[in-house]
């Protein structure tokens, strides 16, 4: 096995084995969901070695939440909230480019703009599939008098929304303050 393959490997799964800490740490809702920074090792692979490596990561993050008590209500659910959920996160990488070009400029707050709106877009993946979980699985905890999907949108946003603004914030200072994090030595 080639050094940057396994360089690759070993990122992927201790910034995945990061992200489960994480999850772990924070505010937690009454029926699942939380505002972490567990989507914040994600995106650090994400902007370090493309999608692939995002997704990859957020994929060993889901393994590692469903193994170590996940709720599953059934497979389709399981497979949507950790394994879908979290791999889509690293599509923050679609402005990896941008992040890449503006940092070789040394256009700081271009970097900073590239890499929210990366963590943001990650992110939304994630809620919209929190979101469409909620609506198929979950209706049974919509308030009698409000649409399923209003009530998805809101409980998933709850949660979601800060964990986007938490993530994109602290990933924003992380690789500003310190670009060679970017780099694959």
């Amino acid at each position: 096995m080639n050094r940057k393959k396994l360089q690759f490997l070993l990122e992927v799964s201790i910034l995945g084995a990061i992200s489960f800490v994480l999850d772990k740490i924070g505010f937690s809702m009454p029926q699942g969901g939380s505002v972490t920074l567990s989507m914040l090792p994600i995106i650090i692979m994400a902007f370090r070695w493309g999608i692939a490596g995002g997704m990859l990561t957020g994929f060993v993050s889901g393994i590692l939440q469903l193994v170590m008590g996940g709720y599953v209500f059934n497979m389709i659910q399981a497979a949507l909230d950790y394994f879908v959920a979290y791999a889509l996160v690293g599509i923050a990488a679609v402005t990896l480019n941008w992040l890449l070009t503006s940092k070789a400029q040394g256009h700081k707050g271009s970097m900073i703009l590239a890499i929210v709106v990366g963590t943001i877009i990650g992110g939304l993946f994630r809620y919209a599939i929190h979101f469409i979980g909620g609506i198929v699985f979950f209706a049974s905890y919509a308030p009698k008098d409000q649409p399923v999907w209003l009530y998805s949108l809101i409980y998933n946003g709850s949660y979601m929304i800060p964990a986007i603004i938490l993530s994109a914030f602290v990933a924003a200072f992380l690789f500003t303050t310190a670009p060679k994090l970017l780099e694959r030595t």
